[in-house]
C-alpha cells in the first residue's frame, strides 16, 4: 500500500497536509472525502533524495513563452474546446522548446484523470499563483474569465520586469567596460611602461610611483584583494539564498537610503497585484495571502503576508494585519481599508500596485539619470589619472634632457 501526500481543507476552511495510505489516488481521494475534507491535490510520497533532486530539476516557467502559453489556452478554451484537446493541441504546437514537455507531463496527468489544477501542481514547474488561479477557476466554474485575469496580471508584471531590467543594461555595461579597461591597462600597459622607465633609469614622480609598484611590486596582493572579494561576494550570495540570509538581507536593504524604499514598493507592487488577481479569481482571502506569500520573492515580505494570512484568519481586517507587520506603507494600508470598507478590495489593490509601480518606475529613472554620467566621470577621472601618471615621466625626460653638444 502506496502513502500519498494529500493536500486537504476542513470545513472551516483551514487548509494542510496529509499523508494517507491507499492503493491509489483514487482511494486517496475518497477517504478523505469521506472524512469530510476538501482535496485540493493528492500526490505520491517521494524519498527525500527524490524530492530534493526533483526539485532541483524542475524551474519555474515564467516570462514571454509562458504569457503566450495563456493567451493561446485561454482563446481555445473559450472557443469551446474541451481542456484535454487544447492541451493537445498546445503540446504539439507550443513554440517554445522548454514548454513543451511540460506540457506533455500535465496533459497525460489531465488524461489519467487528474483536475487541471492537480497536473500543475504536480508537474512543479508552474508558479504557484497561476496553480492556484485555476484551481480557482475549476471550482467557479469560469476558468476563461479567471485566466483574462491571471493573463492581465502577466501582462503589466512582465513589462515592469522588462522596464527595469531596460533601465539598469546601460549603467552595467558602463561599469563592465569601465573594469575591462582599467584592468587591461593595469595587467599590460602599465608593466610594459615600468620596463621602459627602468631602461631610462629616470626618477619617477609621485604618482607614477604609486602605479607602478601596485600594477607591478603589489600586484599578488591586489590579485588576492580581489579574489577574496569575488568569494566572499559569491558566499554572501549562497547565504542571502538561505532562509535566515534571505531575511536578515532584505532587512539590510529596507536600511538603505533611498533604494531601501524603492525596494519595498516594488515588492508590495507586486505582492498588491498577485493578491488582486487571486481574489477577482474567486480564491478566498486566507489562501489568496498564503499563495501570494508563496510567490512573493522577498523572504521578509513573504514572512510578513503570512503572518497577516494568521491574523486574517483569528478575525483581523486585512488592513490590521498587514499593518502589524511594520511593513507596509501607510498609503498602501489607508486604500486597502478603503477597499475593505467599500467591498471594492481587488480594484483598490489594483491601484495600490499602479500606484507604487508609478513610483518605483520614477524612481528608478531618476537615479539612473543621476548614475550614468556619475559612472562617466567617475570612469573619465581614473583613465585621466592612469595615462598621466604614466606619461608624466616621459614628458619630464624631454623637458631635462640638454641638447647635444650643449
Amino acid at each position: 500500500m502506496a502513502e500519498y501526500v494529500c493536500k486537504v481543507a476542513d470545513a472551516s476552511g483551514r487548509v494542510f497536509s496529509e499523508v494517507e495510505a491507499a492503493q491509489s489516488i483514487d482511494e486517496a481521494r475518497q477517504k478523505l472525502a469521506d472524512r469530510g475534507l476538501y482535496v485540493y491535490n493528492v500526490r505520491a510520497q517521494q524519498g527525500i533524495l527524490a524530492g530534493v533532486l526533483s526539485r532541483q530539476r524542475k524551474k519555474v516557467i515564467q516570462g514571454e513563452e509562458f504569457l503566450v502559453f495563456n493567451q493561446q489556452f485561454n482563446t481555445l478554451i473559450k472557443a469551446g474546446l474541451p481542456i484535454l484537446k487544447a492541451l493537445d493541441l498546445l503540446t504539439e504546437r507550443a513554440g517554445s522548446e522548454k514548454l513543451r514537455p511540460m506540457l506533455a507531463e500535465v496533459r497525460q496527468r489531465v488524461r489519467d484523470g487528474e483536475l487541471l489544477s492537480e497536473a500543475l501542481e504536480q508537474q512543479g514547474s508552474f508558479p504557484k499563483v497561476y496553480n492556484t488561479t485555476v484551481l480557482a477557476g475549476e471550482k467557479s466554474g469560469d476558468l476563461p474569465g479567471v485566466l483574462e485575469h491571471y493573463i492581465a496580471y502577466q501582462r503589466v508584471s512582465t513589462g515592469l520586469r522588462k522596464k527595469l531590467i531596460g533601465a539598469i543594461i546601460y549603467p552595467i555595461f558602463l561599469i563592465v567596460t569601465a573594469i575591462a579597461i582599467v584592468s587591461y591597462i593595469v595587467t599590460y600597459v602599465i608593466p610594459q611602461f615600468a620596463k621602459l622607465y627602468q631602461d631610462m633609469d629616470v626618477v619617477l614622480p609621485l604618482p607614477t610611483r604609486i602605479m607602478v609598484a601596485i600594477a607591478v611590486e603589489f600586484r599578488p596582493y591586489v590579485i588576492g584583494g580581489v579574489v577574496t572579494l569575488v568569494v566572499l561576494a559569491v558566499a554572501i550570495y549562497w547565504w542571502s539564498r538561505t532562509e535566515a540570509g534571505g531575511v536578515a538581507s532584505d532587512k539590510i536593504r529596507l536600511k538603505l537610503p533611498y533604494l531601501g524604499d524603492t525596494w519595498v514598493k516594488f515588492q508590495i507592487s507586486q505582492v498588491m497585484r498577485t493578491l488582486s488577481t487571486l481574489l477577482t479569481g474567486g480564491t478566498p482571502l486566507v489562501q489568496a495571502l498564503a499563495t501570494t506569500a508563496d510567490a512573493a520573492t522577498s523572504r521578509l515580505i513573504a514572512d510578513g503576508i503570512r503572518q497577516s494570512a494568521q491574523s486574517v484568519k483569528e478575525g483581523q481586517s486585512l488592513r490590521a494585519a498587514l499593518g502589524s507587520t511594520g511593513l507596509f506603507p501607510e498609503l498602501a494600508l489607508e486604500m486597502v481599508e478603503v477597499g475593505e470598507a467599500s467591498g471594492a478590495l481587488p480594484p483598490m489593490l489594483v491601484s495600490v500596485a499602479d500606484l507604487f509601480e508609478d513610483d518605483v518606475n520614477t524612481r528608478v529613472a531618476r537615479a539612473i539619470s543621476f548614475v550614468e554620467p556619475a559612472i562617466l566621470v567617475f570612469m573619465a577621472i581614473i583613465v585621466l589619472f592612469i595615462l598621466v601618471s604614466l606619461y608624466l615621466p616621459i614628458f619630464s625626460f624631454g623637458m631635462n634632457a640638454k641638447p647635444a653638444g650643449g
